[in-house]
């Protein structure tokens, strides 16, 4: 096998692992998803640090909602993970009340588009996740209110 072959179905391998792709040929099928699962669990421990409250919300469901949602999404880190996950949770009206702080100081003191990596803002801002309302001026995060 040439070293493009081999680059080939190591970078399809994964794909497979990570984005929810199929499972390349000639991969055993019980130890694939044996891996992919540690790594769901791998990743769903990092966010939940990044994120305490975001997992320490969902309380028992933690696992099983990041798992669902991560399975067909590549690694963006943990903090970017977490971050999406809890737009996402938000967008739904399903985001815990006590994360809605923690996302609504992130979203305060940082700049994320989504896409790529967050930056420290500058300028002041007010911003509401949730129920709670945060502001950040000179750096500093203030919690205004959760509901």
């Amino acid at each position: 096998m040439t070293g493009e072959g081999l680059a080939a179905r190591q970078a399809a391998l994964v794909e497979a692992l990570t984005a929810g792709r199929p499972v390349p040929p000639g991969i055993d099928a019980f130890r694939f998803e044996a891996a992919r699962v540690a790594l769901l669990r791998k990743r769903a421990g990092e966010v939940a640090r990044q994120w305490p409250m975001l997992a320490a919300g969902m309380r028992g469901t933690w696992y099983p909602a990041f798992a669902e949602w991560a399975a067909t999404r590549p690694t963006q880190g943990s903090l970017r993970d977490g971050w999406d996950l809890a737009r996402d949770l938000s967008r739904r009206g399903d985001l815990p009340a006590i994360a809605a702080g923690e996302l609504a100081a992130r979203e305060a003191a940082w700049r994320y588009d989504g896409s790529s990596a967050p930056r420290p803002r500058r300028l002041p801002v007010v911003r509401r996740a949730g129920g709670a309302v945060v502001v950040q001026v000179a750096g500093r995060v203030r919690v205004l209110r959760v509901f």
